[in-house]
């Protein structure tokens, strides 16, 4: 049952809009974190390392929480409209299954996207004429960074099941990507779910460890998927669910 939901999940996304928003927003931070990189080149030493510094900057705490928060608005968009949710509560799916499968649906569109940004950093880097290699750890950033946009994904599912919008949770989520700028300076960064993307990234110093153990980082990761997941079910459950 739950291959059948995560397949009518997916089903939402051929053809979908959300593909221009996968595509073209990645982009933007990775321009402008090229430009603030060329402009800066003569206090940026460290090549490829600066040059992540600087994409990182903006797509963590600007765009690709933005980007989560429209496949997660997106994902919910249809149940919030004529009244569908009348029929998903009412057919014989659990809804366990029901968020686990837009959870994952989400979660590989997130994954998706870190391959994209990933490419994008390679070929600004050979854009710049960056001459030392490419860093090992470039995969270890993208896989952390896909677990902190898991959370993320989350969380933006909770609010995107409360709130019956698709514009609202959006801005929300660009909210959370400004406010975890501020957790993260302030050290509580392992404690705000959308400041866990900067930590994993290693968005402020790529070419060191995490700035919290790897063992809390997970641990804070599978906390607030936990605590997201059931109160999505029991909102699912206990809340009569009637989309006007």
């Amino acid at each position: 049952m739950f291959i059948r939901t995560f397949r009518a999940e997916r089903m939402k996304l051929h053809h979908s809009p959300v593909w221009l928003a996968f595509f073209i927003l990645p982009i933007l931070p990775a321009v402008m974190g090229t430009f603030n990189y060329q402009q800066n080149v003569d206090i940026l030493k460290d090549q490829w390392y600066s040059l992540w510094t600087q994409h990182t900057l903006f797509t963590c705490y600007f765009f690709l929480p933005a980007i989560i928060g429209v496949y997660c608005s997106y994902l919910c968009r249809l149940e919030h409209m004529n009244h569908n949710w009348n029929t998903v509560m009412t057919a014989p799916v659990s809804v366990h299954y029901l968020y686990i499968a837009k959870l994952t649906v989400a979660s590989v569109m997130v994954l998706l996207t870190q391959v994209w940004i990933g490419l994008l950093f390679v070929i600004s880097g050979k854009l710049c004429r960056l001459t030392s290699p490419i860093p090992k750890e470039l995969a270890i950033w993208l896989l952390c960074g896909t677990v902190s946009g898991i959370v993320i994904c989350a969380v933006q599912l909770c609010v995107s099941l409360v709130i019956r919008s698709f514009a609202v949770p959006v801005g929300i989520a660009m909210i959370g990507g400004v406010a975890g700028l501020a957790a993260f300076a302030k050290g509580y960064g392992v404690w705000f779910p959308y400041s866990l993307l900067s930590l994993g990234m290693r968005a402020n110093q790529p070419g060191g460890p995490m700035q919290c153990s790897t063992g809390q980082f997970v641990i804070n990761s599978l906390l607030y998927l936990a605590v997201c997941i059931c109160f999505s079910v029991v909102w699912l459950k206990k809340r009569d669910v009637v989309a006007g």
